[in-house]
């Protein structure tokens, strides 16, 4: 199970979702304050934890990478699961875009530990691709027999 380098793809993931619960996506001036924020520095911070639907869709993430993990014996099953999973994470993506849109333009940056939230779905990708080739080598093995 944990030989498989979709296994590795997919606990890395799973590490990524858990990390942008804590670590801040994108950085407010002072100037900009909300309830939504951690004010820091005087900075505001930005986290998957300041928005309750992010929040939740983030940790759905990062649990469903685990549990897919233990789904090795049912190699369809497994794709199908990780591209909703994928799909969930360009979600997660869109919804963090979203709020940068109510905070009054030029008053944000993204911060560097933003490339975590992005790394989610390509290595959820990653991960159907390696599911999607040992599917096909055991498809080639049963026709060897």
């Amino acid at each position: 199970m944990i030989q498989r380098i979709q296994s590795i793809w997919l606990l890395l993931a799973s590490i990524c979702a858990f990390l942008t619960i804590k670590v801040h996506f994108f950085i407010l001036s002072s100037s900009n304050t909300s309830d939504t924020t951690k004010v820091a520095n005087g900075f505001n911070y930005f986290t998957a934890q300041s928005n309750v639907l992010i929040f939740i869709l983030t940790v759905a993430i990062a649990l469903a990478s685990i549990v897919t993990i233990f789904l090795y014996k049912d190699r369809k099953k497994q794709v199908f699961i990780t591209s909703c999973i994928a799909l969930g994470a360009i979600i997660n993506i869109i919804l963090y875009f979203a709020q940068i849109k109510t905070f009054i333009a030029g008053q944000y940056e993204l911060s560097l530990t933003s490339s975590i939230t992005f790394l989610i779905p390509l290595l959820l990708l990653l991960a159907v691709r390696g599911i999607w080739k040992d599917e096909q080598l055991v498809k080639s093995a049963d026709r060897l027999r």
